[in-house]
């Protein structure tokens, strides 16, 4: 009976080793992805009112969780018995990525909002729970896409090994993605509230003092740096989708380093849906006017 036991346990040992290895391999795997998602979700997850910046944050994480125990299973499923699924799945995943990061160009380039010259131009917040809902939508919409890639990636790095492993690997590798990247992405948020209380606890020009206003100074460059980060993030994972999924693009101009050919087809992909999508607002536009 004990030596029954032991053998349990020395099997769920190994496989816990499998586990570890596996889970390793895949995390390396889904690094660049990791951190075009940390990129992207930061800025989606700012411009928020402070006191709503927890609560808005804990909203996304919870829908990225939902995500993933919707993702997973499916992952596995469709691995076992529609592989092509995955394909065209991420397929439309990529385009929906191209197109928010063109539009978000489009947006800075042709649609940003003059300051007026009789009254100081003051930040925009969404400070309603419309707009509030709206983003928190947008985050996990975009945050669902990502995900699928990641689950996808991880996947691919463990197709040898048995049912087992691989479920608690994928498993693993969606949990570690959700809770680093949205711990890392509150910490950033919350930057200057830290600064703040740093400022007030401590004497003027002191150290504590100095790396107070620092935080505080750095958030907003930060914020802006992230902005400009997620947008490129956005296309270059798009443009990576096709090129690793498309034979076709894959050996398209070979010569040309794989990341600035992964940026322009994402950014054809980006500007060819947003063009149709802005004919086809024009003319359903028309007919509801009409």
């Amino acid at each position: 009976m004990a030596s029954g036991i032991f053998a349990v346990l020395d099997d769920i040992a190994l496989l816990m080793d499998d586990v570890a290895m596996t889970t390793k391999l895949a995390t390396k795997k889904t690094a660049g992805i990791l951190g075009d998602d940390l990129a992207v979700n930061a800025e989606k997850a700012t411009g928020f009112l402070a006191s709503r910046e927890i609560p808005v944050l804990w909203a996304i994480t919870k829908g990225s969780l939902l995500n993933k125990v919707i993702i997973v299973p499916i992952a596995l499923l469709l691995n076992a018995f529609l592989p092509l699924a995955i394909i065209i799945i991420l397929m439309f995943g990529g385009a929906f990525l191209a197109y928010e990061g063109v539009e978000k160009i489009v947006e800075y380039l042709f649609h940003r909002k003059t300051a007026s010259h009789d009254a100081p131009a003051v930040e925009e917040v969404p400070n309603d729970r419309d707009a509030e809902k709206t983003k928190v939508r947008s985050a996990i919409t975009t945050d669902f896409i990502l995900s699928v890639e990641i689950v996808i990636i991880a996947l691919g790095s463990v197709l040898t090994e048995p049912l087992t492993v691989q479920i608690i690997t994928v498993s693993a590798v969606a949990v570690i993605a959700t809770v680093g990247v949205y711990g890392i992405v509150t910490l950033i948020v919350r930057m200057d509230d830290a600064g703040y209380n740093l400022i007030r606890r401590s004497k003027e020009k002191s150290f504590l003092f100095l790396i107070g206003t620092l935080l505080v100074k750095s958030l907003p460059l930060i914020i802006k740096g992230l902005a400009v980060v997620g947008t490129v993030a956005l296309i270059l994972v798009a443009g990576g989708i096709f090129v690793h999924n498309v034979h076709f693009l894959h050996e398209l101009f070979p010569s040309i380093p794989s990341i600035v050919k992964e940026f322009g087809i994402g950014l054809v992909v980006g500007i060819i849906v947003v063009v149709l999508v802005t004919v086809v607002k024009k003319i359903f536009g028309k007919k509801t006017s009409a």
